[in-house]
């Protein structure tokens, strides 16, 4: 579970987010929407231990009780999946979802979690191919899968959908969800698109400006 708790966000003296307070339960999306410049992205910078100096955010977050905001990045175990896969362009699609697996993982343990992960994808045939010989879905499938091995305590969603074209952002945002209940991991999802917020079938959440 993770619980954002009364946080606030400033930029010199202007307020862009007063008192948020969010809760979301292990297999759970939440939905963040609001307009641009509200806060949303810093939000997730917040979360994730990178806000830009310039910025002023007060709260709390906690990850199944344990206090994380005043942690390091590292500590925080956060996954991230953003609006393009950022997938590594000189590695294997199998180099690329080998990397994420945490050292502790044997050798062989981890390259069979890599073959199920492009098991789950459906491109296990797809091994040795580098990212830009697949398709933008599959790039975003493998980008999950990817952030999914680094075992992350929670995932951020940085408008992932967004650079899909409409039929594949269907099939892609319905993967993103089952793989996120499979894994049963709280999910904050940042989004313009209400069809985004409505697919992940959770709480919708609409930031305003604060007054």
């Amino acid at each position: 579970m993770l619980i954002i708790k009364n946080f606030s966000l400033s930029l010199a003296h202007k307020t862009l987010i007063k008192e948020l307070n969010v809760q979301i339960d292990d297999g759970q999306v939440v939905s963040l929407m609001g307009p641009s410049g509200i806060g949303k992205s810093s939000l997730l910078n917040f979360l994730s231990g990178t806000l830009s100096p310039g910025l002023n955010a007060q709260g709390e977050v906690f990850l199944n009780d344990v206090a994380i905001h005043n942690k390091t990045v590292q500590e925080r175990r956060v996954g991230l999946l953003q609006q393009t896969p950022l997938l590594f362009p000189h590695m294997s699609i199998l180099e690329n979802l080998s990397f994420a697996i945490p050292a502790k993982v044997k050798k062989c343990d981890r390259l069979e979690r890599a073959y199920q992960a492009l098991e789950r994808v459906g491109i296990k045939d797809k091994a040795n191919a580098t990212p830009e010989q697949l398709s933008g879905g599959q790039q975003a499938r493998v980008a999950l899968q990817r952030t999914l091995l680094s075992e992350p305590g929670f995932l951020l969603l940085d408008e992932p959908f967004s650079k899909l074209d409409p039929a594949l952002r269907r099939e892609v945002r319905a993967f993103v969800l089952a793989e996120i209940r499979k894994a049963n991991i709280p999910a904050l999802l940042v989004t313009h698109d209400a069809e985004d917020a409505k697919a992940m079938e959770g709480k919708c959440v609409d930031l305003v400006a604060a007054e």
